[in-house]
Parts: structure tokens; sequence; C-alpha cells
């Protein structure tokens, strides 16, 4: 696949969901369902504005609800096209085999991670819901970062946390124990407020930045491009945009965040009235969205 550029404002933003044995069936169905059902247009079933690929360890995975689902890519392939994919997305279950064992997703998670400091002119963003924010904590991805999880585990979680920040000899993690979900944007705005169309205003509810998911690439001003792609690479993580939820439902929460900050508010919007949900909303630190 060849890599994207800003040209096409509906361009699918492309999300690799990782799967592992006896994940949670609804972590990854309840986001699944909202990213499929967002639009650039919501009169325009063809405006579809997320394509989603499951990778998992066989071509098909238990869930521990005894659901199987089938992947369409093996993690061989996953590695390959990694740099294809603006998402990456992780859930809960089975947390406790997944770190003993050291198996998948744990190493995409840090090769994910590694592409984003490596190659810093891209927006991605990382995100896990429920307990799969215990595999972000077990890889360091957390270190300094503000963080969430499944309220049963946040003393678990904490010691993960904990764990690997003594291990790795980095900085502690801010575990949030009162947030739906929690973003850690490490974003930047890109020159003055008034020219730049990717900042989200309160004012700017209904519009609709077509290309803000791009970031830096799609700012056009080419001074302010270096300068901000240059800004972004000396962030933590090189800029990448980290997300963690609670359980479940809190998860088809921050998948509505995803949508509101990658397509529109609007967007966001409309995908919860089809689902009948009640967005509420998580808490977003250490940056802007653009």
């Amino acid at each position: 696949m060849a890599t994207k550029t800003a040209a096409a404002s509906n361009e699918p933003i492309e999300v690799l969901f990782a799967l592992h044995d006896k994940f949670n069936l609804t972590d990854f169905a309840g986001p699944l369902e909202v990213l499929a059902s967002a639009l650039h247009d919501k009169n325009d079933e063809s405006t579809k504005a997320f394509e989603c690929t499951i990778a998992g360890p066989e071509p098909k995975v238990m869930s521990e609800q005894g659901v199987v689902i089938g992947s369409q890519i093996a993690y061989k392939e996953a590695y390959e096209r990694l740099s294809d994919f603006d998402v990456l997305i992780v859930v809960g279950g089975n947390s406790d085999a997944v770190l003993k064992g050291k198996t998948e997703p744990l190493s995409i998670i840090s090769a994910f991670a590694e592409l984003q400091k490596n190659d810093s002119s891209r927006e991605r963003t990382l995100m896990s819901i429920c307990t799969g924010s215990l595999f972000l904590a077990e890889q360091g991805i957390l270190s300094g970062l503000s963080a969430t999880t499944h309220p049963d585990y946040m003393t678990k979680f904490e010691i993960v946390c904990s764990t690997a920040a003594q291990r790795n000899l980095q900085e502690r993690t801010d575990v949030v124990e009162d947030a739906r979900y929690v973003v850690n944007n490490l974003r930047f705005d890109l020159g003055d407020e008034d020219e730049n169309p990717y900042i989200r205003r309160k004012s700017d509810t209904d519009r609709r930045p077509s290309n803000a998911r791009k970031g830096s690439i799609s700012f056009k001003g080419s001074n302010a491009r270096r300068e901000s792609i240059a800004r972004r690479a000396a962030m933590r993580l090189g800029g990448l945009r980290v997300i963690t939820s609670g359980g479940i439902s809190a998860g088809l929460d921050a998948a509505l965040y995803l949508v509101s900050i990658l397509v529109d508010d609007s967007s966001a919007n409309e995908v919860a009235r089809l689902m009948q949900h009640e967005w509420i909303k998580g808490i977003v630190v250490d940056g802007l969205d653009v």
C-alpha cells in the first residue's frame, strides 16, 4: 500500500485492531461498531470515515465469551504493513496470560510507538480499551503520561505502571481513577490560531476540518509545517496520541472521541444517536486537539 498524502479529504482512516487469545468481545465489538458507523457525510454512505483491519495470532481468535472472530491478517503481515495504519487499538481480556507469556499485542504496541518516534511527520493514535491499558503500561508506553483502566483493575494497573517505571528507569504514570477515558494528545498548535484551520474551538462544533487528522502534513504553510514536525519529533513518543479507557461502555465513549477528533464532532454525535448511546466525555491532558 502506498504511503498516504494529504490529498484526499475523505480518505478512510486506517485502523488496526490487535486481538489476542480470549480477548473481551465487547471491548472489540463496541469500538468497531462506532468506527464502522462513522461517515464524513451522514447523508452519503460512501463517505466511510474508517477502514478497520483485524490482526490476530491465528486465523480464528476465540474471545473469552466463546465467540470466534476471524483475523483478516496475521501479526507477521501486520508488522509489514504497520506504517499504513493511523490508529492501533488493543482491547482487554485475559490480560494476566498476555503479561505472563509476553505475547501479542505487547510487541506490536512497542513497534507502533517506535514507528511514531522514527516518523513524527505522521499523526498516529494508540488506544486501549479496558484492561488493554495494562499492555501499554507493561511496554513502558504510559511513562510520564496520565492513564486509566477498568475500576476493578486499578490496583493491578498501578503495580504494572510502577514496575515498568522502575525497570526502565522512567517517569511514573499518573493513574486517573474517575475518568471514562484519558487522552494524552502531546500535540501543539500549528501557527496562529486565526490562521490555522485545524485547531478545534468551542465555536467550531459544527465545522468539519476535513483533513484535521493529517495534522502538520495538511497545514499549508511549509515553514510552519517543518517547524511543527520538528517540535513533534522532540516530544515524548514522537507526538503519539495515547488514549486509555475504562471498561466496555467507556470504550464506546473513547471511540466516539476518536471520531470527533479525526473526523468531526457532528459525525461522533450522529454515531452516538444511531447507537442510542449517551456519550460521556473523558479528559484530555498535555496538549491541544488539532
